[in-house]
């Protein structure tokens, strides 16, 4: 008798739940969600941006399906922090959460709500606890090599690979510091949680061992950045002796006279066809 009852206990919750309203969380993590339920998002570092998708469709308590049950997901956030709600119908709808420049390490709560304006497909409002990571290690990466060697002038690339362990889809920058004149920073998107391979090129005009530092960060926060240490080694090339030959600049002895105008003919004729 009592294991009847607790079927029939356990049968009657499984009819209440696939008769109630829900939510299709559908970003940054897939789950279906009812009514004063609680879910993990993930990681976000601080001043970072996510953005929390979800379907319109449900059903009511009776179990009708709505295609356009929810028409607009709001939020409620802790303070400093800012919530755009998702534009009137949209499909998916989407919803933009900043967190704080200022938040401090530690676990936050966003409550989401999805709203039926009007009420008129009778849903009401389903209301959800969403909590949130804040911390600066929201994502690593690697580079390689770490010791280029190129001839003045000569573009030398880096490979980095970022692995966006958060999820916020903020660009990152890349970045060089250390190397004389040479300033250029790329901005790239690595999506949450997703791996992206990017290629970051440096070169230099003159010939010395450069040690600098390969610098990844965030657009949105100082804070989160992280940097490799590498070394450029850049040597005169045979072809840059060839044209400082013909602009006067001797090479050795004078016995090599009769050599000059034929290096110069060959670092002219080059970089005629070259650059062409």
């Amino acid at each position: 008798m009592k294991g009847t009852l607790l079927l029939l206990g356990i049968a009657a919750v499984l009819v209440s739940t696939a008769g109630a309203t829900y939510l299709n969380i559908e970003g940054p993590v897939n789950v279906t969600v009812h009514n004063n339920e609680s879910i993990f998002l993930g990681k976000i570092g601080p001043g970072e941006s996510f953005y929390i998708l979800a379907s319109p469709e449900t059903t009511n308590s009776t179990g009708y399906l709505a295609n356009v049950g929810w028409d607009t997901l709001v939020a409620r956030v802790p303070p400093g922090w800012a919530a755009e709600a998702s534009p009137l119908y949209q499909n998916p709808m989407k919803m933009k959460v900043t967190v704080s420049p200022n938040a401090k390490n530690g676990t936050y709560e966003v409550a989401i709500k999805a709203v039926n304006v009007g009420n008129y497909s009778k849903l009401g409002n389903l209301t959800v606890d969403a909590y949130v990571n804040v911390t600066p290690d929201v994502y690593s990466f690697n580079v390689s090599p770490l010791s280029l060697s190129a001839g003045v002038g000569q573009p030398s690339d880096i490979n980095i690979w970022i692995n966006n362990t958060g999820i916020s889809d903020d660009p990152f920058i890349i970045s060089a510091e250390g190397l004389p004149a040479w300033n250029m920073s790329d901005e790239v998107i690595s999506l949450h949680f997703s791996k992206g391979t990017f290629t970051y090129p440096v070169f230099m005009n003159e010939p010395g061992v450069y040690r600098f530092n390969l610098s990844v960060s965030s657009a949105s926060s100082p804070l989160i950045q992280r940097t490799y240490p590498a070394r450029f080694t850049v040597k005169e090339s045979l072809l840059n002796d060839y044209s400082a030959v013909g602009q006067g600049v001797d090479l050795s002895p004078i016995i090599f006279e009769p050599t000059y105008a034929v290096m110069s003919l060959i670092s002219g004729v080059y970089k005629y066809f070259t650059h062409r």
